[in-house]
């Protein structure tokens, strides 16, 4: 069974927001809120942590994994990007926007897309998820908490409880987050290109 943290969403209590860290450094797999709902987090880099999600959520072997980071700067380590591309990222930064981009050798090679060599970052609005960031001084390996044959991510802590407390060993309820995925837009020679329109305004990112 997974442990149950109830973590203030405005002030995120600094103990609980330790062990939670504790928790993710030991290997362990932890669902947490974002400002474009639930996710399921692990430490960077983790394989089994990584098949867990894999299996949960009946991933291939192409999906892009998402690095969840605190700032520009903390992106920058893993993303590659030109001046005008970081300009039109720190305008929708934090937001609810996925950006794929080219990853650097600081990328685990299992992250990356296996052909194209990308990597999924974003930086969220959500004082819980960034109070995480901070204590583990790195990103945090996540992917949107939607479960199979479902298109939109859970939203409800207790439900989360309900279905995935046998498969996680932390669920963080942080009250009512986004009820929509987040948008993602993929850097392509350093054009962006929506491919999936979530939560986040896709009207910046469309080239005429």
């Amino acid at each position: 069974m997974s442990q149950y943290f109830q973590i203030h969403p405005d002030n995120p209590q600094p103990r609980l927001i330790k062990q939670a860290c504790q928790i993710i450094m030991s290997g362990g797999l932890v669902v947490y809120p974002t400002d474009s709902g639930y996710a399921l987090g692990c430490h960077l880099g983790d394989k089994g942590a990584m098949d867990r999600i894999r299996r949960l959520r009946q991933l291939d072997a192409d999906h892009n994994f998402t690095l969840v980071c605190r700032d520009l700067s903390e992106l920058s380590v893993y993303a590659k990007f030109n001046n005008a591309v970081f300009r039109l990222i720190k305008a929708h930064t934090p937001g609810p926007y996925t950006f794929v981009l080219p990853a650097t050798k600081e990328v685990p090679r299992r992250l990356q897309h296996p052909k194209r060599k990308t990597i999924g970052l974003r930086i969220p609005v959500n004082n819980i998820a960034l109070a995480l960031l901070e204590e583990l001084n790195e990103p945090l390996m996540s992917s949107t908490l939607i479960l199979p044959g479902e298109t939109m991510p859970m939203t409800e802590a207790d439900e989360i409880a309900d279905q995935l407390s046998k498969h996680v060993d932390l669920i963080i309820d942080g009250g009512a987050c986004g009820s929509e995925p987040t948008t993602v837009v993929e850097f392509v020679n350093d054009l962006p290109e929506v491919v999936r329109v979530g939560m986040g305004d896709p009207e910046p990112f469309e080239v005429e």
